[in-house]
This record gives structure tokens, C-alpha cells and sequence, in this order.
């Protein structure tokens, strides 16, 4: 018998035993009045902050300085940015960049001293031309964080590859530096860089964590990549930049697709945890907004947590404390063993759909690969049955929920405004949130 005929009989055995506590609970029960609830909902100590956690700046290949980025979220009411460069650390204190070098060059300098006028911007002439010092991370955060209301947090974009498909992971809140450390194929290279993450957290003691950054960026990154990757429990089911194919194409799936597909196999075939998806912005250019760029503003995360510091923020992240949004705000989710309440803080004149999506145990676990007109198989995520990640229920308004029926192996919902972006990473895109999953009772 294989392992989803063994999903299937067990599934048909909770049903047996869980059928009283199950199928005769009252319609329409409060989930918040379960003992085991666990309810995201800003009370009791704890409040909403909002972040960023893809950022890039002139370190890298950003067009911006830090400390202009960071104004530039503590501005817009942000609670908290993670700078994440390529392959870098801003921590070099000799660091100057030529302001002729790029298209913005000049512009951003002279916003940079508009803004800070009291003698902060360090410059030099070097050959004619201009030069200014890049400020460090410890600079920037001196001159604009702003305690218990304004975080800055160390990050870095551990930019890999294998062959030519491009591997990104961002890691959040680390100490050191952890250089690309490649791979012997695609899902190797994310476990290498994993795992140097998980060895600093365990060497320094700091609270950390890694993410897979925009799977379908240069379509590097499959489900069947990720899916078995241990160390990792993260990874972008939105990024801001509208280079990085969200949506997907006719050959590859969607980045939500590849959400249902690893859920599903993780917990009915290889025994391992959720995995939780991210919005971030991947910002890159910060001179020209709102334009078709890759821009601040587009994609965010709302942290429940009890105070504003790195380390609080990454393990409330890590128990799935916190949604995802390019614009929608819920007022509190609840998820318990019976199911899942998700309640949106709606916004005046706007319209709202909640879809709660999921796979039920049993379901068709074949699969094939894509192929092109040849006949060729093409790398992308392989054709799975519409049993996984299906829409099991809808609701059209700003409350709904959902009670588990026994045999789902986890449920999640993504709530849809009617609302347009009003700066889109892609054509016609709306404003949404993605709650976490929940595991149902299938895979308990």
C-alpha cells in the first residue's frame, strides 16, 4: 500500500473517532471560545507591526542610500525593515560610491543632503568626480531607528545559482556574512545555505531565519526543489518586483500553486511541517514612484508580537504569528483544532472575498512533467491532480470561517478586495492578504 492510500485509510479513522466531536458541533461555532484556539488579534500585550524584509540599497544594486530607505518606511508608517543586499553586509566603514554611476546618481545625492543637512553626508573628490561614503547599518540605525516604534534589522540576500538557474534566499536578523555555497542541483544549494543559517543561529544564539526568495524569479525554483528542504520554513508566495512571475505562465505554476503542492506533500508524504508564505517588497529602485520598476510599498508582513525587537519578531514569525499582505488588513485569525475565523479590518467602499483553500487527505498524489512543443520536459514544477489546493469554501464579506470536516490535510485562506493595487507589480492586480496554514486534522 502506498503512502497516500495509507493517508486515505487513516483519514477514513479519524473520521470514525472524531466524528462526534466533529460533525455535531454547533453551526457557526466561535473558534475564539476554544480552549486550544490560537488567536492573532491585537489584545492582551500584544499589537500588529508592520515590515519589510526584501530591501536593497547601494550596497548592492539598489539606487538608494540606507538611511534614505529607511526614512522612507518610517515615513509611510512601517514598524520595522530588514536591509537585505546582495551578498553583503553593510558593515565596511570605507565604502564610497561615484554619484555619476547611476541613472539616479545625482538625484539620490541630492535628496540624501536635502534630507540630512547637518553635515551627515560624508564626500570626496576623487579624479573630478564626486564620491560619497555609504553610512553602515550601525550608522543608519543611530541617526533614524527609533525605539520601540522604528526597527532596523540586519539582513543579507544570500545570492546563489546552480548552473543558470538563479537560487535567492534572504536571511533576517544574522550576524555574519554567509557566502553563496552552492549545490549539486537546485534543491541542494538551498539546504547548503539553510543549514550555514541554522549553524550561525546555533553558534551565536541570536534568533534568525531564512527564506526562499521569489521561486519563479528566471523560473530557478520548483515545488519538488523546496518541498524537501528541512531547515526551511519560509518562502515568498509574493515579491513586489514585476520581474519575478508571480502569476506564473502556461508552463509554470503560480506561486501560490507551488504553496499548495509543497503543503500538500510535506505533510501527507514526508512528515514535516508547514511551510509559511511571505509578502516583501524587493525594492530596488526608490526615484520614480509609482512606476513598472521594482519599488518600495508593494508587500509587506504583519508581525503579532509583544514588543518591537528582532529576535521577539523572528520567533513569532516562526509559530506562524503573522499574515502576509500587498494591501488588505485583517483584524485578528483564529485557528484551532476545529478550524479556522479570519475577520477583515475593512476599509470604507471596499469589497472583500474569502477563500479558504486546502487538500484533503486521499487525493491524487501523480504527477508529469511539463513539456514544450518538442516534447522536451522543461524545469518547472510538475502537473499535479486539482485535488491539491482546491477552494473549499467561499464567503463573500469581511467574516467567514471554516470547521474542519476531518479529512483535510490543512486549510488556509487568502482574503481578495475589490480594491486595485495602486502601484501593481503585475497588470490589473487587486490587493490581498494570505493568512497562514493551518494543519487539519488528516495530518495531526
Amino acid at each position: 500500500m502506498n503512502r497516500p492510500a495509507r493517508t486515505a485509510l487513516s483519514a477514513s479513522l479519524v473520521l470514525l473517532l472524531l466524528g462526534l466531536a466533529v460533525f455535531l458541533m454547533p453551526p457557526g461555532e466561535d473558534l475564539s471560545q476554544q480552549a486550544d484556539a490560537h488567536i492573532l488579534k491585537a489584545d492582551d500585550g500584544k499589537q500588529w507591526y508592520r515590515g519589510n524584509l526584501h530591501t536593497h540599497s547601494l550596497w548592492s544594486d539598489g539606487d538608494d542610500y540606507l538611511e534614505m530607505i529607511g526614512v522612507w518606511y518610517r515615513d509611510r508608517d512601517y514598524d520595522f525593515l530588514c536591509f537585505t543586499d546582495h551578498n553583503t553586509l553593510a558593515t565596511s566603514r570605507d565604502r564610497w560610491v561615484d554619484i555619476s554611476k547611476k541613472p539616479t546618481g545625482k538625484d539620490a545625492y541630492e535628496k540624501l543632503k536635502k534630507r540630512f543637512p547637518d553635515g551627515w553626508v560624508e564626500e570626496r573628490t576623487t579624479d573630478g568626480k564626486t564620491e560619497v561614503r555609504l553610512k553602515t547599518y550601525e550608522e543608519v540605525v543611530s541617526k533614524i531607528a527609533i525605539p520601540d516604534e522604528f526597527l532596523l534589522i540586519q539582513g543579507e540576500e544570500v545570492t546563489d545559482r546552480f548552473g543558470r538557474l538563479p537560487v535567492h534566499l534572504c536571511a533576517t536578523n544574522i550576524k555574519e556574512l554567509i557566502p553563496p555555497l552552492h549545490g549539486e542541483s537546485v534543491a541542494a544549494t538551498i539546504d547548503n545555505n539553510v543549514n550555514a543559517l541554522i549553524a550561525q543561529r546555533e553558534r551565536t544564539g541570536q534568533p534568525m531565519f531564512i527564506h526562499l526568495n521569489h521561486p519563479n524569479f528566471g523560473y530557478g525554483v520548483t515545488a519538488e526543489d523546496l518541498m524537501r528542504v528541512r531547515g526551511e520554513k519560509f518562502f515568498e508566495v509574493y515579491n513586489g518586483h514585476p520581474g519575478v512571475n508571480n502569476s506564473g505562465d502556461p508552463q509554470h505554476a503560480s506561486t501560490e500553486r507551488i504553496w499548495d503542492i509543497i503543503l500538500t506533500k510535506r505533510l501527507a508524504e514526508f512528515g514535516m511541517s508547514v511551510m509559511y508564505g511571505l509578502a516583501t517588497d524587493d525594492g530596488h529602485n526608490y526615484h520614480e514612484i509609482p512606476s513598472r520598476k521594482s519599488e518600495p510599498g508593494r508587500g509587506w508582513v504583519m508581525v503579532l508580537a509583544e514588543n518591537l525587537k528582532a529576535g521577539t519578531l523572528v520567533e513569532a514569525m516562526e509559530r506562524g504569528d503573522f499574515y502576509s499582505s500587498s494591501g488588505v488588513n485583517l483584524a485578528k485569525v483564529i485557528s484551532s483544532p476545529k478550524g479556522l475565523d479570519v475577520e477583515v479590518l475593512a476599509e470604507k467602499g471596499v469589497k472583500y472575498r474569502i477563500d479558504f483553500v486546502g487538500t484533503r487527505a486521499g487525493y491524487d498524489p501523480e504527477s508529469k512533467p511539463v513539456v514544450d512543443a518538442k516534447g522536451n520536459e522543461v524545469n518547472a514544477t510538475r502537473l499535479y491532480s486539482a485535488d491539491i489546493g482546491r477552494t473549499f469554501k467561499t464567503v463573500n464579506g469581511t467574516e467567514a470561517s471554516y470547521q474542519f470536516s476531518g479529512d483535510e490535510l490543512y486549510v488556509r485562506a487568502i482574503v481578495t478586495s475589490t480594491k486595485k493595487h495602486p502601484n501593481p507589480s503585475e497588470v490589473g492586480e487587486i490587493e490581498r492578504a494570505w493568512a497562514q496554514p493551518v494543519v487539519g486534522p488528516a495530518a495531526r
